[in-house]
């Protein structure tokens, strides 16, 4: 594979669940030029909502909630009727963003949780953006809830449920929803990093206001936080292939589309975007980005096939890159 200039990050190309390419790019801290290798674990932003999913339809296999209850059964007095389970794993339930809530409301000198952004959401109402159903609008508020949701199904740490039911299961010792502190302590952890024009060189991208929302907002759980290797996703995207975590009824779920109250459909399943294509089969995807990182998983599943992106500077040819990995696996 041709090189991207200055790209930082580690690529994984599996067939099979074999690694037929696997190789670390950059640095986990341009200051001190620690090099990144394919142990380095990158932070997974969206890439995150999957695993939320899982733990919800784990919760499905277990009779303890259904996808079609509605949300207000777990999350009493949140102002938004007509929500069901299944429109927050779809981007479907209409719901304004709570981070624009929390910005212009919250303390920014405390670090908000989930309780607090439910708390915010009812106190201050933000119009909803549609009916439920209506349509598809990617929603990170949907997937705050469904964490809240899983707990109150649950009676358990939706951290501690990820942990025993998917990362301990599928030996993912590198995975984990990790606090700030805890990512520090962490060597081989790779810091986001901006290229800063003036200065012509990547800097750290915690060191920039705009990316103090990670901070305050550092105790929620269910949109992203959790932090992971090439490896560990690995692990993951062979176990979809067996029901060692979820029913091959449940999988079928989470990679069907969402048919939408005009009879439409929208391409988004639990957690998974959904693509078809005429020489690749069913593809399942997933992208992420957070200031300085842009992550992706992409799923070949006729084929058995993985492309697995993980960078700490969100390079501006990171999509040129998944781009020209997906045409040599399609020629293959």
């Amino acid at each position: 594979m041709k090189s991207i200039p200055d790209f930082s990050g580690v690529v994984l190309v599996a067939d099979s669940g074999k690694s037929i390419y696997h190789k670390a790019f950059g640095y986990r801290n341009f200051e001190t030029k620690e090099p990144n290798d394919t142990t380095t674990i990158f932070e997974l932003a969206s890439v995150s909502k999957q695993f939320t999913a899982a733990i919800i339809q784990l919760l499905e296999q277990q009779g303890a909630l259904g996808y079609d209850d509605p949300m207000d059964k777990y999350l009493k007095g949140i102002p938004y009727p007509g929500i069901t389970i299944r429109h927050l794993l779809t981007h479907t339930s209409g719901l304004p963003d709570y981070q624009a809530i929390m910005d212009a409301h919250w303390d920014k000198s405390k670090v908000a949780n989930n309780n607090e952004i439910i708390e915010y959401l009812v106190k201050y109402h933000p119009d909803k953006r549609f009916e439920p159903g209506e349509k598809y609008e990617y929603s990170n508020t949907g997937y705050v809830l469904l964490a809240s949701i899983a707990e109150k199904a649950s009676g358990r740490d939706f951290i501690e449920m990820c942990q025993t039911a998917i990362f301990q299961p599928l030996l993912m010792t590198s995975t984990n929803i990790r606090t700030l502190n805890e990512k520090k302590s962490i060597i081989n952890f790779a810091w986001g990093h901006m290229y800063v024009e003036d200065k012509q060189r990547y800097v750290r991208a915690d060191s920039f206001p705009s990316s103090n929302y990670t901070i305050w907002l550092g105790n929620r759980k269910g949109p992203g936080r959790i932090s992971s290797n090439t490896t560990d996703l690995l692990r993951w995207d062979q176990a979809l292939y067996s029901e060692r975590i979820l029913t091959n009824a449940s999988k079928q779920q989470a990679f069907s589309p969402m048919k939408l109250k005009n009879d439409s459909t929208s391409n988004y399943g639990f957690g998974w975007d959904l693509k078809n294509d005429s020489k690749l089969g069913r593809i399942v995807s997933h992208n992420g980005y957070n200031p300085g990182y842009k992550t992706i998983i992409i799923r070949f599943i006729d084929q058995n096939k993985t492309i697995i992106i993980l960078s700490n500077n969100a390079h501006s040819k990171f999509n040129e890159l998944v781009k020209g990995l997906t045409s040599i696996l399609s020629k293959g």
